[in-house]
């Protein structure tokens, strides 16, 4: 049975994009929310020179000037 011919069956497939989906969900789930106090903390232990543009303008607006 060749590859093409595994994922051509319906169970494979969907069982390939759920383990994908919760893959997805759980990466999305470990990140404190933009602006929370968890955020603004995690920030504060990061080395200023790894935040990119978006990180520094997002904890000036969120965590300095709330």
């Amino acid at each position: 049975m060749s590859v093409s011919n595994i994922f051509s069956r319906p169970l494979v497939k969907l069982s390939a994009i759920s383990l994908a989906a919760m893959f997805t969900l759980g990466l999305s789930g470990c990140a404190p929310e933009v602006g929370s106090d968890k955020w603004c903390k995690q920030m504060e232990e990061k080395d200023k020179g790894d935040w990119s543009t978006n990180e520094a303008t997002d904890y000036a607006k969120h965590c300095v000037f709330k």
